[in-house]
């Protein structure tokens, strides 16, 4: 099984992409671990993302779409894939048409208005923890591992603006795209818990 996960900025992706690949053994591809990883690793394609990064440049579509290409043509992914933030766009969406087979579209659709909330009082830790400030009762480190909690610097209402804006232009229209090819499956989130998400997500995959 092939999934994209679509959902705005804090529709809760990381929450639901960690527990999918635990339960269903799907290798999770994040376009943003992959460029990381391809930078590190001084590839020729991580070289060109790099210069346009360095440059604080947006990577090309053509650039990301041949690094998701290369990523995909691993071994490791023979049992099945979620993407994680590709495609982000109608271009990225009909190049990946050409190179791989995708079996669902799995929708988080959360009110623009949680969004902000839920971005703005997010709280997360380096080791990857994450939380609110609405259930942290005043606590400020980590219950798992003790560190300091930190405030992400795009984690503001001004930028968190820009996303979700960005969001509705350019990936939004992703919905209606793969509708038209009956691969849409949509979760309706809103106040709902993490665990009752998933529990609506797994009946969607079983």
């Amino acid at each position: 099984m092939n999934i994209i996960l679509l959902g705005a900025p804090g529709a809760g992706k990381g929450t639901q992409a960690s527990r999918i690949e635990q339960k269903y053994s799907l290798v999770h591809i994040s376009t943003g671990d992959i460029f990381r990883a391809n930078i590190k690793g001084g590839t020729p394609i991580g070289k060109v993302a790099k210069s346009y990064i360095d440059a604080g440049k947006l990577v090309p579509d053509e650039v990301t779409c041949e690094i998701v290409k290369d990523r995909l043509a691993s071994p490791d992914i023979k049992g099945g894939y979620m993407l994680d933030g590709f495609p982000r766009n109608l271009f990225q969406a009909a190049e990946l048409d050409k190179f791989a087979k995708v079996d669902l579209c799995l929708n988080l659709e959360v009110d623009t208005s949680l969004l902000m909330d839920r971005i703005c009082g997010r709280r997360v830790c380096s080791c990857g923890e994450s939380y609110h400030v609405s259930t942290l009762n005043g606590a400020t480190t980590c219950a798992k591992c003790g560190k300091e909690l930190y405030q992400r610097a795009d984690d503001n209402p001004e930028t968190v603006g820009a996303r979700l804006e960005t969001y509705e232009k350019q990936t939004a229209p992703l919905i209606d795209y793969y509708a038209k090819q009956g691969k849409l499956k949509t979760v309706v989130c809103g106040n709902k818990t993490p665990d009752e998400v998933f529990a609506a997500v797994c009946e969607i995959l079983d």
